[in-house]
């Protein structure tokens, strides 16, 4: 699964399969923690996550959901990724 971006200690990954991911989607890996996040709009979709992180994570969706939805289309295209910035 391809890594985008990495953050505080969050990693997030983009991939997808034709018969399986069919929602635009990102997943999000903090210590033991793993979840995945709708794009639009960004919102926790499976898994958990610490409430701080959990934050983190959405608000750095919110800023980057255009970023997102292209690799989404990208990852579906099966093209190569583009990196997108973490939080400062």
């Amino acid at each position: 699964m391809p890594e985008i971006s990495r953050f505080y200690g969050i990693i997030v990954r983009v991939f997808y399969e034709t018969t399986r991911h069919q929602l635009p989607h990102f997943h999000a890996a903090y210590g033991d923690h793993l979840a995945s996040f709708t794009i639009d709009p960004p919102a926790l979709l499976a898994g958990s996550m610490p409430r701080k992180q959990l934050h983190l994570i959405l608000a750095w969706a919110e800023l980057h959901q255009d970023d997102l939805l292209a690799n989404w289309e990208r990852a579906r295209d099966q093209l190569p990724l583009h990196k997108i910035p973490g939080l400062p």
